[in-house]
């Protein structure tokens, strides 16, 4: 018999089952790739605590993440704050690398911490490249630059990033104006340059992952790509002649290695403050993140700090008044907690009044207090009298300013619950009532936040008070400032006997009401009141927003149990209303500046 083929005896040895059957056990799956994440510092003690908490809560194993962090010319505890942090979470990545810079603690031609002198711009590049080289060393497959100020947010957002697969890509960030940290278009020159592109991708109205020229703040960078071998922030590029400034250096470098950067908007990512100007101060610097964190905390979850950092707490106070009132009904505690919040980022001490619950009000207790509602009054939008939720408003206010009159409190704040503050809110409010005083001026009222309702008309403006002028007709009851004389006038004119909503009583009483058979009810009308402007508070949520909830117009009328509110109706006669508030209050030009110019002026 010819032998047999060792592979022949093979199969007939398996075909007879002489061997026994393996097992196939699945791969694993593979491990993240590495990344580096780059952070940068200066003067950064403000915002630090809670860009770091982000980095913590960034999905992705922090085993495969580097953290590269350098900072310099510090005159606040930025330096201390870091070290810190990195201390108490290295041992949870896979590796940390610290640069820090003692002194000096300023550039010697710049004119301020906020001022991007010659000197600064080549240290920054200089950082940059350091960190770009420290990750190719290490073989990381990314790095992913995030500035000092920026907060991401989203968790995903660095595996949300690195699944669109792009050698450049940016999270488009949020924040309160039409800034971004990307441009559309840019001159000859390397300069911005305003296309219409760019306001459909920053408000959302196309999403998904844009090529644009320009990238800065917070991108990633993959390494594995070979054109990635080419970027560079520091040297510049030979042929490089534009401005001498590190994102347009770096864009340079990209579109002479042919690499195209991407800005994707598919979600919300995360949020970062406006610049401000060369010469703005440290502090507005931290007002203007404190307001980020507002901003933020509007329609999203608080930014939780790092835990591993201490915070030195807040000291709040009254901003040199008698007393700041927060009404606030008892069980709206996620309005509460939210308005705290805010007031004590600010630093301002309030006292919470427990709001009057119109609609836990029966009509005997009604009628003990003898409340009467005014004779012929329709709310002009839905034509119907006064609702439960008003009453309670109103009642409210009501005894707030009895509460003034006892105490005998000469100058109060009243705020409402629902509503955000514009930036530099606590100093620009001082500043005014500081020229209020300074001035003498008599006043009873001073709006802080409303809605006008005769915009068509100007109104005078108070001579040597910046930001003050004499109220027209106007709605809502936000904000506002009132004096012990004024609170009187308003208890004296005995509203609960002839009642109407609250924003519309205040007209009345400033002779300023477009009904005149509403005013004949009320014989002495001589409240002084006043507006600042620009406001400086709008609501939280607009009527038809996601979110938005009234706690006065969705209630039943207040004298029938059976006639609720036309809430469908008063929706979609407020729509164009809705459209006019939004672009009052947060269009912004692309390229101004992100302080108005009376902001400026107080600052």
């Amino acid at each position: 018999m010819p032998p047999v083929p060792g592979l022949l005896l093979l199969l007939l040895g398996a075909a007879a089952g002489y061997f026994p059957e393996e097992r196939w056990s699945p791969e694993s799956p593979l491990r993240a790739p590495p990344v580096m994440i780059a952070l940068l510092a200066r003067n950064s003690a403000h915002s630090l605590p809670s860009v770091l908490g982000c980095i913590e809560r960034l999905r992705y194993p922090k085993d495969r993440l580097a953290i590269w962090v350098a900072t310099d010319h510090n005159v606040d505890n930025t330096t201390a704050l870091l070290r810190e942090w990195l201390i108490n979470v290295q041992t949870q990545y896979h590796y940390v690398e610290w640069r820090p810079l003692e002194e000096p603690r300023s550039y010697p031609d710049e004119e301020g911490p906020k001022h991007w002198s010659s000197t600064r711009y080549e240290y920054v590049m200089k950082l940059r490249q350091a960190a770009l080289k420290s990750a190719r060393d290490m073989w990381a497959d990314y790095i992913l630059f995030v500035d000092a100020d920026n907060l991401l947010t989203n968790p995903n957002t660095l595996s949300l990033l690195i699944a669109e697969n792009k050698t450049v890509v940016a999270p488009m960030m949020e924040s309160r104006a039409a800034y971004s940290n990307f441009w559309c278009g840019m001159t000859a020159q390397g300069y911005y340059k305003r296309t219409p592109a760019y306001i459909p991708i920053r408000k959302l109205d196309r999403r998904g992952c844009f090529a644009v020229p320009m990238v800065h703040s917070t991108f990633l960078i993959d390494l594995r790509k070979e054109a990635s071998r080419d970027l560079a922030f520091y040297p510049p590029h030979p042929d490089y002649t534009w401005s001498f400034d590190d994102i347009i250096v770096f864009a340079f470098s990209s579109k002479q290695a042919e690499v195209q950067m991407f800005v994707c908007n598919k979600e919300v990512y995360g949020f970062l403050p406006v610049p401000l100007r060369a010469h703005s101060s440290l502090r507005d610097e931290v007002d203007s993140f404190m307001h980020v964190l507002l901003e933020v905390s509007v329609r999203n979850p608080p930014v939780e700090p790092s835990r591993y950092v201490y915070i030195p707490p807040k000291v709040p106070d009254k901003m040199g008044l008698d007393e700041v009132f927060m009404i606030n009904l008892k069980h709206r505690t996620d309005r509460r907690e939210k308005m705290l919040k805010a007031l004590y980022e600010q630093q301002i001490e309030c006292k919470i009044i427990n709001a009057v619950d119109g609609k836990a009000l029966n009509t005997s207790q009604v009628d003990a207090m003898g409340i009467k509602m005014l004779p012929g009054y329709q709310d002009p939008y839905h034509g119907r009298p006064l609702t439960k939720g008003e009453l309670g408003c109103f009642l409210s206010h009501y005894n707030i300013w009895k509460e003034i009159v006892d105490r005998g409190l000469e100058r109060s704040v009243v705020f409402e619950d629902d509503l955000r503050f514009e930036i530099f809110f606590k100093r620009r409010l001082m500043n005014l009532m500081y020229e209020v005083a300074e001035e003498e001026l008599d006043w009873d009222l001073i709006y802080i936040g409303r809605k006008r309702m005769q915009v068509e008309h100007s109104e005078k403006s108070v001579p040597n008070v910046r930001n003050l002028v004499e109220a027209d007709y106007s709605y809502w009851t936000l904000a506002y400032a009132i004096s012990l004389q004024g609170a009187r006038k308003l208890l004296d004119a005995e509203p609960l006997s002839k009642m109407l909503p609250v924003d519309e009583f205040l007209p009345i009483m400033f002779n300023k009401h477009p009904v005149t058979k509403y005013m004949e009810h009320f014989e002495v009308r001589d409240l002084k009141a006043f507006s600042v402007e620009p406001l400086l508070v709008y609501p939280t949520h607009y009527t038809g927003d996601e979110g938005y909830i009234s706690d006065t117009e969705t209630s039943v009328v207040w004298n029938n149990e059976t006639l609720k509110t036309d809430w469908d109706r008063a929706k979609s006669q407020k729509t164009q209303e809705q459209q006019e508030l939004r672009s009052e209050a947060k269009n912004s030009d692309v390229i101004q500046s992100p302080l108005d110019s009376a902001a400026r002026d107080e600052l």
